[in-house]
């Protein structure tokens, strides 16, 4: 078995691994990034919120997403049943800034980009290295991950900081059975592609539609390169399976229910499989413990809705590192270090938290809030880009309880986990 010592070890290369990796190996600590999959690798997600751009300017990146190539986005708009479009959200109308100019993104080939950030700053990553369990010291402070590699041999990795970027796995907080579900967001969602399908023209030819269905559900369709379109829908578990669970016939069937949804996909066709995931919402009871921090979805996933998912990956890894760099500069890397990292946040998370709860009100629509509230369009389109980190959105949530209820802050995430006891072993994931 081999050993090795490190400053920083981080779980997973996905898009808050790879950041949190990056932006530590650039501030000269010595980060190993271990990654379960081989790289590129499939992964959904593809819609960039605008203030996406703060991050990958701090990488250096935005330089390497435009030679690359994305199809540029400009706004998001919403479709009722009937067809009718709102008028879009352009990002550009609200801040002529540069991140007023986003992303739709092929997964595989922008997450391979933050890798090899990670890799040019200095970070050892390795591919098709499984975390099997966290490592202990005599204290109960996690100090290393127990690892096997894709030719089944083990490995012990020792370090001052762990970061667990393992995505859904939540490696660490399901393990320690901190996970824990959002009390209402009990969604799934259904997607594939299409090659062909409509777009729209000029400037909204790369924007995200949200298309209503009924029971609040909602299509997404996001416009990529290629010719080819990512198109989900999400909705209640008991209304998409309540007369089939084929993904492929759930998928006819509700075309059906939207009409700007139809008719754009009525000049394309289907390509690849469909794919589909459940019981998405859910956050972890502590943000750290001692010696280890939650980052991306290995900490809490919201709502695809609003394409958070990402931002939050990025942003997470981004505040994580800082927290990091700081804990390793004092020499202090217990579980109090990061509270304020835990406490931001869950602050923004909260935030968007609202806007979703709202979304899926059956009284609540946009269209309905600007018309009672003009003035509050700014306010919220900074939800709408990302710009959450900031102390500006209790009047815009005001307005919405006028219309609809919004629910309770949640009372976990924000702490930090007590020290475990000597010698305990988390179960494999």
């Amino acid at each position: 078995m081999n050993r090795a010592e490190y400053d920083v070890i981080v779980i997973g290369a996905g898009p808050a691994g790879s950041t949190a990796a990056s932006l530590l190996a650039a501030r000269g600590h010595r980060v190993l990034v271990l990654e379960k999959e081989k790289f590129p690798r499939y992964h959904v997600g593809e819609s960039m919120m605008p203030f996406c751009w703060f991050t990958l300017d701090r990488l250096g990146l935005v330089g390497k997403m435009e030679e690359i190539g994305f199809q540029q986005k400009h706004s998001v708009q919403f479709v009722s049943t009937d067809g009718i479009i709102s008028k879009p959200f352009y990002f550009f109308e609200h801040d002529e800034h540069p991140s007023a100019v986003t992303w739709q993104v092929e997964r595989m080939e922008f997450d391979q980009m933050l890798v090899e950030k990670a890799r040019e700053n200095g970070a050892e990553v390795r591919e098709q290295h499984r975390v099997l369990d966290v490592i202990r010291d005599a204290g109960g402070k996690i100090n290393g991950v127990a690892v096997e590699d894709n030719e089944g041999a083990r490995h012990e990795f020792q370090a001052r900081v762990v970061v667990d970027a393992s995505g859904r796995d939540c490696l660490v907080s399901a393990k320690n059975r901190w996970r824990k579900r959002d009390p209402e967001l009990n969604k799934i969602a259904i997607w594939t592609y299409f090659e062909g399908a409509m777009r729209d023209p000029g400037l909204d030819a790369g924007s995200t539609t949200v298309a209503y269905v009924p029971e609040k559900g909602w299509f997404w369709y996001i416009p990529m390169r290629n010719n080819r379109i990512s198109v989900g829908i999400v909705a209640d578990r008991d209304y998409l399976y309540r007369d089939t669970r084929d993904p492929a016939e759930i998928f006819t069937r509700e075309i059906g229910e939207n009409a700007w949804i139809k008719e754009h996909l009525s000049v394309g066709h289907q390509v690849g499989e469909y794919w589909v995931t459940g019981e998405y919402s859910y956050r972890s009871s502590y943000c750290a413990s001692d010696g280890v921090l939650l980052v991306g979805d290995a900490f809490a996933f919201l709502d695809p809705v609003f394409s958070s998912g990402v931002f939050l990956a990025l942003k997470s890894g981004e505040i994580a590192a800082d927290a990091i760099h700081e804990a390793l500069r004092v020499g202090d890397t217990s579980a109090e270090q990061f509270q304020q990292y835990g406490e931001d946040l869950c602050l923004a998370i909260e935030r968007m938290r609202k806007i979703v709860y709202a979304f899926y009100h059956p009284e609540f629509s946009f269209g309905k809030l600007v018309k009672m509230h003009p003035e509050l369009r700014p306010t919220l389109t900074d939800l709408l880009v990302g710009n959450v980190f900031v102390d500006q959105f209790d009047e815009l949530f005001a307005a919405i309880c006028e219309i609809c209820e919004l629910p309770a802050e949640l009372p976990y995430g924000r702490q930090v986990a007590p020290v475990a006891p000597a010698g305990a072993v988390a179960a494999m994931a």
